[in-house]
């Protein structure tokens, strides 16, 4: 089992809190295209003998791209791997950018299941962020995924944000629960340096985000979730009947997967790479048959520390019988220790063979997880 993920290093516009690479700019736009389709065969031997269980169309907007674009991308996919029949193919999009003809061509190739960045409800929030959607495209673009066919929807919201409120926070919940969608990932606003939203607010352009408001708003979403039937199946994501999104949850459980395109990650289970985050060395190394990318194999201890933080921040948290499996004596030992200290706080519990956070320890979680690394 393994995933893809391809990223689109292009926007309309830069979100204020956005640190991942991407450019409001068309530069290279064609050639970044179908650059992807050539790294995707110059690296088909990344995942031998893996069936590919989702394919991910990430950014950036990946709604930017043509359908004759994403078609190409698909084909070059199919051609070099083994996709699973029922493979999760997930693209993100903009509001703005969904209208009925679109989704049923993206429905066409194969794409099911849509990633809508949402973000808030309320148009006084979407301006704050630099969003240039409305609620009531965000609300129209539900409506014509479900139109064509397309139902397996996630959306994205933020909360924490300095222009919120409570009331406006609970408003934004209670239209998930009207909607109906399947699948939600809630996120902290995160003030990130270099981002524009760092700079207006070291400039006092803007307000800044504060604690109180984080933690009284991540209490209203887990209460939220109880009430309604959402499973709280990792810290940032929640989702009804099951309905997990395969492919990060296939990241969490230290899954191989292949990035493609500029800034991109991979993970084949021991080493790590990452392409260059430059347009211009992206594609001269991928015209030259040489991608342009670093790599590191992991070490033990980093090893474990990763196993450790995509693990805990799940529900099904780590399993002892595996971390015993995978790891030496000592590493275990040092788990059992620490786990010692946040289980008698009923900041972990025991479900069977796992440990896992609590409510309470998932407010914390930070902490209690680099409590649990090891030092190389």
């Amino acid at each position: 089992m393994a995933g893809i993920y391809i990223h689109i290093p292009y926007c309309k516009t830069k979100c204020h809190y956005c640190n991942f690479y991407s450019l409001a700019s068309k530069k290279y736009f064609d050639d970044i295209m179908e650059a992807l389709s050539r790294e995707l065969e110059l690296r088909s031997s990344f995942l031998p003998e893996h069936d590919i269980q989702s394919i991910y169309f990430g950014g950036g907007t990946p709604s930017l791209v043509s359908i004759s674009q994403l078609e190409k991308i698909l084909q070059a996919i199919h051609q070099q791997y083994n996709v699973a029949d029922n493979a999760e193919i997930t693209l993100e999009a903009n509001p703005d950018d969904l209208h009925s003809g679109i989704i049923r061509e993206y429905k066409a190739l194969g794409i099911n299941r849509l990633s809508m960045g949402v973000q808030s409800f309320h148009d006084e929030e979407l301006a704050y962020l630099n969003r240039i959607h409305s609620s009531r495209q965000a609300l129209e673009s539900v409506e014509q995924a479900r139109k064509e066919g397309i139902t397996n929807i996630t959306i994205d919201l933020i909360y924490g944000l300095p222009e919120s409120t409570p009331k406006k926070w609970q408003e934004n919940l209670i239209m998930l629960k009207k909607l109906s969608i399947p699948h939600l990932s809630a996120y902290a606003l995160t003030v990130e340096p270099g981002t524009a939203l760092h700079h207006f607010i070291r400039k006092g352009k803007i307000k800044a985000p504060g604690e109180e408001m984080f933690l009284e708003q991540f209490q209203q979403l887990q209460q939220f979730a109880d009430e309604n039937g959402y499973e709280h199946y990792e810290i940032s994501n929640f989702c009804l009947d099951e309905q997990y999104a395969r492919h990060n949850t296939a990241y969490w459980f230290g899954k191989p997967y292949l990035g493609i395109g500029p800034s991109a990650h991979s993970f084949d289970g021991r080493k790590r790479t990452w392409n260059i985050a430059s347009l211009k060395e992206y594609l001269t190394g991928i015209n030259n048959a040489n991608p342009d990318m670093q790599h590191e194999t992991l070490t033990m201890e980093q090893h474990y520390n990763e196993f450790v933080m995509t693990r805990l921040r799940t529900r099904w948290g780590i399993s002892l019988k595996e971390l015993k499996k995978r790891f030496p004596e000592d590493f275990v030992k040092h788990f059992l220790k620490v786990k010692q200290k946040y289980s008698q706080n009923n900041l972990l519990y025991q479900q069977e063979d796992a440990m896992a956070l609590s409510q309470k320890g998932i407010m914390v979680s930070d902490s209690i997880i680099a409590d649990f690394f090891m030092e190389e």
